[in-house]
Parts: C-alpha cells; sequence; structure tokens
C-alpha cells in the first residue's frame, strides 16, 4: 500500500503577483512582463548572474521554483538524485520561438535560439540547485491536475523520486501564469494531501 504524498509548499506568479503557500509576498503591476520579472528577482536579493541572460519563460518557471524551495527545502534533505522536475504547460517555447524566428530575418541569434525548447526551462532549474533526478516536460491545452497527479505521484510511489517540483508554467507575449509545487513523501497535518483536487484549488486560488 502506497504512503501518502503531500504539497509541503507551493508558488503562484500571476496578474502580477507572487504568492508563496497562498499568500501574496510581492505585487508589482505598474511595469512590462520583463521588467516584472526583473522587479522580482531584484525584489528578493537573488544573486545570479545568468538570470539575465535567460528567455522569459525560463526566467518565469526559474524565479518561481527559486521563491517555491526557499525555506520549503534544504539542499542537503535528499540525495540530488531523487528530485525530480515535472513541468507542463500549453505554448511550449513558442514565445521564444517567434522571436527567434524575427532575427532570422537579419542575424539569427544563438543566445535565443538556446531558448527553443521548453524544457530548458527544466535545465536552468536543475544546473541552479544541482537536481539530477527524472525531469520531464509535457505540453496541454490547460493546467491538467490529473495528470500531474498520477505521473509524479507513480514516481514517488515507486521510489524513483523523494520529492518533486511540479506544475505549470504558461508564457506567450504579456500573458504568463505559473503554478509550482514541491511535492514530497514526508509530510504532517499542516501540509495538503498531494490529489488533484488540492492541485486545482491552489492553481484557481488568485481568481476566487
Amino acid at each position: 500500500m502506497f504512503a501518502n504524498i503531500y504539497i509541503t509548499a507551493s508558488c503562484t506568479i500571476s496578474n502580477a503577483v507572487v504568492y508563496k503557500n497562498g499568500e501574496a509576498v510581492f505585487e508589482n503591476k505598474s511595469v512590462s512582463l520583463s521588467n516584472f520579472l526583473i522587479s522580482v528577482y531584484n525584489h528578493f536579493g537573488i544573486k545570479y548572474p545568468k538570470f539575465y541572460k535567460m528567455d522569459n519563460l525560463s526566467k518565469l518557471g526559474w524565479l518561481a521554483t527559486e521563491l517555491l524551495l526557499k525555506d520549503s527545502l534544504s539542499a542537503d534533505e535528499y540525495d540530488p538524485k531523487t528530485i525530480g522536475v515535472v513541468l507542463t504547460n500549453a505554448s511550449s517555447s513558442l514565445d521564444t520561438d517567434l522571436k527567434y524566428y524575427e532575427t532570422t530575418k537579419k542575424i539569427a541569434s544563438p543566445a535565443l535560439f538556446v531558448y527553443t525548447l521548453p524544457n530548458i526551462v527544466i535545465g536552468e532549474i536543475c544546473i541552479r540547485h544541482q537536481i539530477k533526478g527524472e525531469n520531464a516536460f509535457f505540453i496541454f491545452d490547460e493546467f491538467n491536475a490529473e495528470f500531474i497527479e498520477q505521473y509524479v505521484g507513480n514516481l514517488i510511489n515507486y521510489n524513483i523520486l523523494q520529492s518533486c517540483i511540479c506544475g505549470w508554467v504558461e508564457l506567450l507575449g504579456e500573458q504568463y501564469k505559473t503554478v509550482l509545487f514541491l511535492v514530497e513523501k514526508d509530510g504532517d497535518g499542516q501540509n495538503y494531501l498531494f490529489t488533484k483536487e488540492n492541485l486545482n484549488k491552489t492553481y484557481r486560488f488568485e481568481n476566487e
């Protein structure tokens, strides 16, 4: 019989607001998306020069992960091979694909070409946090809590992973939303069970 799996932390970035565990921790509605992402980075005092070279999709997912793990997961708590990343979205890397295509009309940009795959955001996250476990990026028309519960649940129940960063990272133009979850085998009464109902509840939270 499988043990319970828990959502031990969550982070949402949407409509120029950052939420950690359901609480708004930062807001800046007066700037463009690019400047908003930089303002989040600066507000939380993050130091990682490579951040500025990333495309917007990677910045969004990377920032959400940074805040998700802050005060939630210590670097030495798990073997890096037992931590995974499973992300989903609807637009793949289309935002960067379109920007790259525009550059090909003159001189193609290698800096943009590097980011013309959606799983590059996973690579940026894994490099930053030295994560070496299972990782995958899936494309759906909309947030699919049932798939995430089943896929990540299997990885943890069959001891492929002990912990997983999972969720939704969607960005196209100025429209964006990311909702990430830290999922672990160990939890207590203060944590939510890892179910599609609780995933959906968090995903829809700021619209209620």
